[in-house]
């Protein structure tokens, strides 16, 4: 499961916004709101990008939390 307000706590703390976060993704902004709202409908490649780009520690915690 998807934690949305977690990973929108991550983009903050990464002093980040959703632009430069679909930006760094090649993806419309648009999009990156969609795949969130979609439960975190992002691709095992976006999920390494967005771990990258943001310095998250552990990804289980936002993109695969029970």
């Amino acid at each position: 499961m998807f934690k949305e307000n977690e990973f929108r706590a991550q983009v903050k703390r990464a002093d980040k916004t959703n632009k430069e976060v679909a930006a760094y993704l090649g993806i419309d902004e648009s999009t990156l709101y969609r795949k969130i709202k979609a439960n975190g409908n992002f691709t095992r490649e976006e999920i390494n990008k967005i771990v990258d780009f943001l310095g998250i520690d552990d990804p289980k915690t936002i993109f695969f939390a029970e």
